[in-house]
């Protein structure tokens, strides 16, 4: 399974408990996208907060050395897929680059996607999400 970027937010801030990421995955193994590794990066680099940017950093260094899906060929394809999925049903794939690079992960490997944030994910072929418990 994978878990979108939003999952890993919320699991470091503690809105999100780890028991119920637990529950939902079960025996599956879990994965970190590329792509969630760089939005994360992200959040550190542009956080003005020094003692908040150093947790962030700490945080998302320890992540990195989970199991990490690269970005392949056979992604870029499936990439290419998804969005001209979009573009076909009237939506514009751009606003949501990497939540489709995240989604053709998904989709490549076979995966499912868990996410607080399914209609960003709506319509998408292939593509199994899965969203958590409040």
């Amino acid at each position: 399974m994978i878990l979108d970027t939003c999952i890993w937010i919320e699991r470091l801030a503690q809105r999100l408990s780890a028991a119920e990421v637990a529950r939902v995955c079960g025996e599956q193994s879990v994965y970190l996208s590329a792509v969630s590794l760089g939005e994360l990066r992200f959040g550190v680099e542009i956080c003005a907060d020094p003692a908040l940017r150093a947790r962030r950093y700490a945080q998302v260094y320890k992540l990195g050395r989970r199991p990490i899906l690269p970005v392949t060929a056979d992604t870029a394809a499936t990439f290419g897929i998804l969005a001209a999925a979009l573009r076909q049903v009237g939506r514009s794939p751009r606003p949501r680059y990497n939540d489709l690079w995240i989604a053709a992960q998904a989709v490549e490997n076979g995966y499912a996607l868990l996410t607080l944030n399914p209609g960003d994910f709506s319509g998408l072929p292939g593509l199994r999400l899965i969203t958590p418990s409040p």
